[in-house]
């Protein structure tokens, strides 16, 4: 059974940092495309940032320079540190995996809270 689940969200003041994290069972992480999305009440969920199997990374212009996505193949997880968080960052946060035959999983989200 594949099980993705995140933690590391909470309450934090704006300019401080968050680091998030996701732990994969019964799935190798290696083999997947690996991604952080998060949805803000009334918001459609947005993709904040993404790694490839290769490494590749990608990010959304709010999140450039402020947050990074990096994955453990042997610790099988995958983390989202965020730094200089603002009020706007507020949401949650969801961790997603792809395959090559398109194999998607999500995990059950976690929340970050950042007051003003």
């Amino acid at each position: 059974q594949v099980q993705l689940v995140e933690s590391g969200g909470g309450l934090v003041q704006s300019g401080g940092s968050l680091r998030l994290s996701c732990a994969a069972s019964g799935l190798r992480l290696r083999f997947y495309d690996k991604a952080w999305y998060r949805q803000a009440p009334g918001n459609e969920r947005e993709l904040v940032a993404s790694i490839t199997t290769g490494g590749s990374t990608n990010y959304a212009d709010s999140v450039k320079g402020r947050f990074t996505i990096s994955g453990d193949n042997d610790k099988n997880t995958v983390t989202l540190q965020m730094n200089s968080l603002k009020p706007e960052d507020t949401a949650v946060y969801y961790c997603q995996v792809t395959n090559i035959w398109s194999s998607q999983y999500w995990g059950q989200g976690t929340q970050v809270t950042v007051s003003s």
